[in-house]
């Protein structure tokens, strides 16, 4: 199967790079699929998971809010304004910034705090 460059980067940081078989994204216009050879994409990112499949079998899923997405020549780039592994999520803090947004009826929070702890819990 043929795989695909993928780079995901946050404003502050290059937070993953490799091979993959298949991302998946949330966009302005819905969900995407990227797989290789797929035709040439630009996009904006919603706020959701990114999951990606790699080559070697694994999983990578990290939160992403807002930025862009751009696909050409089997190299995909994911710039995201904010972005997050699963695994470096501290799903007890998310889930005091969710209640803290909820509280202070903050939507924009309450989203960001929704999308990392449906991230962390897509790496389980």
């Amino acid at each position: 199967m043929a795989d695909l460059h993928v780079e995901l980067v946050a404003a502050d940081r290059n937070v993953w790079s490799g091979e993959a078989h298949l991302v998946v994204a949330r966009t302005k216009s819905g969900d995407i699929g990227i797989m290789a050879n797929h035709e040439p994409v630009l996009g904006v990112l919603r706020s959701g998971p990114v999951t990606i499949r790699t080559s070697d079998g694994g999983t990578v899923v990290a939160a992403v809010h807002g930025g862009f997405i751009s696909f050409s020549d089997n190299k995909l780039s994911i710039l995201a304004e904010i972005a997050e592994l699963a695994e470096e999520i501290d799903t007890e803090r998310a889930e005091r910034a969710l209640q803290a947004a909820k509280t202070a009826d903050d939507p924009g929070a309450q989203r960001r705090a929704e999308v990392r702890l449906s991230a962390a819990a897509g790496a389980h």
